[in-house]
């Protein structure tokens, strides 16, 4: 309940309205839908409305005859099955210990084990001269149902119906009750509404929060290579290796059947700033090389041969201090083992772009710039 913020289950359909009575049939109906999908255990609406309940209808006829008001007989009653500590709450302090201990009146709970004990409550009037009666000639009772708890959002009457995962992940069965939410909400009166909450809210939030802190990654990383590089064009090259760490992750994910989540979207964001710092090293030597006087293709060519090792290194590195963490060793292994999934696949893939992709994409930018300024005409000198 603490990581389903205080609900019983992950899946909370909470359905609010006036309408109690169709609200209550439509849980129902969303209750049995979702018992059918697969992964979804432990189905059932909270709020029950058939509540065995004992209705007292005062007869005011009599009560004004004994001279007892509606107040003396709800108290009496309230007093006999719940005590008086809430109604009028006093204290006796033991003057040997100095500690002070509550003091209520309640009827012992072994005397009233059936219909009829209840119905002897005596009930005393406040009104002078008023003559102590019991709680049978003074009130009709009746057997009805009522809601066992009523609970409310946005003041609104709300009835949730709880659902857990089994078996899948919770991604998974979010889409197909939300199918089902979309179909039992045409089917509700028009002043009614159901929404999701509970861990699937806090999934999808937490999913757009690192999807922008993701793309924020590399849009601050691209913006600070351009600083350093004073250019464009080349940190578009150096980001051009990204797609390829993309790519990666979710390649392995799905090879080893991981599913995406808060760990592995973490891992993503690491592996793009390691896949940057590899594309960098290739991208810097090759425009030296080309500020030596070598065109693209040579400068490009050379960058690949002397810096495979060092990025190699870095990639290696990086993976093999990540398998133990993929494999999920140890209790509780499984939970931080898509982080170390989504490294390793990511940086496969971003090395083999950095070491091939990005030197082909650097020696076609530089090549073409290289024959767009041999073709220019020279300036021709004015005549004297």
């Amino acid at each position: 309940q603490i990581l389903n913020f205080g609900t019983p289950a992950p899946i909370d359909v909470q359905l609010t309205g006036q309408d109690q009575a169709g609200n209550y049939a439509a849980a129902e109906k969303l209750a049995t839908r979702i018992r059918h999908l697969p992964g979804a255990v432990d189905v059932h609406v909270q709020q029950a409305f058939d509540s065995p309940t004992l209705r007292m209808e005062i007869d005011r006829t009599r009560a004004q005859s004994t001279g007892t008001q509606a107040r003396d007989i709800a108290q009496n009653v309230l007093v006999s099955l719940s005590s008086s500590f809430q109604t009028s709450p006093s204290f006796w302090l033991d003057p040997k210990n100095g500690v002070s201990y509550s003091v209520s009146v309640q009827e012992p709970q072994y005397r009233i084990t059936d219909y009829q004990s209840l119905q002897n409550t005596p009930v005393n009037g406040s009104i002078p001269g008023a003559k102590s009666q019991i709680l049978g000639n003074l009130v009709n009772t009746s057997n009805t149902s009522r809601a066992a708890s009523v609970s409310h959002y946005n003041v609104l009457p709300m009835i949730n119906v709880y659902a857990s995962v089994e078996g899948t992940d919770l991604g998974t069965i979010a889409d197909q009750i939300e199918k089902e939410v979309q179909i039992t909400e045409k089917e509700m009166p028009k002043s009614s509404h159901i929404a999701i909450r509970g861990q699937v809210q806090t999934m999808k939030t937490s999913f757009f929060g690192l999807g922008i802190g993701l793309a924020g990654a590399v849009l601050l990383a691209y913006l600070l290579i351009v600083v350093n590089f004073q250019s464009w064009m080349d940190p578009f090259i150096i980001i051009t290796a990204l797609p390829g760490a993309l790519a990666g992750i979710c390649w392995f994910l799905l090879l080893t059947h991981t599913t995406l989540n808060v760990p592995s979207l973490t891992g993503a964001i690491m592996c793009m700033g390691v896949a940057t710092a590899n594309s960098i090293l290739m991208v810097s030597f090759a425009r030296e090389q080309l500020n030596e006087g070598k065109n693209a293709f040579a400068a490009a060519l050379e960058a690949g041969f002397v810096r495979i090792r060092p990025v190699i290194m870095t990639a290696l590195a990086m993976i093999i201090g990540m398998v133990p963490i993929a494999i999920g060793l140890g209790e509780g292994g499984e939970q931080n083992a898509p982080l170390g999934r989504a490294v390793i696949g990511g940086l496969a893939f971003a090395t083999f772009a950095t070491l091939f992709f990005v030197p082909c994409v650097f020696s076609l930018i530089h090549g073409r710039r290289d024959r767009k300024r041999r073709m220019e005409p020279s300036a021709v000198p004015a005549a004297s």
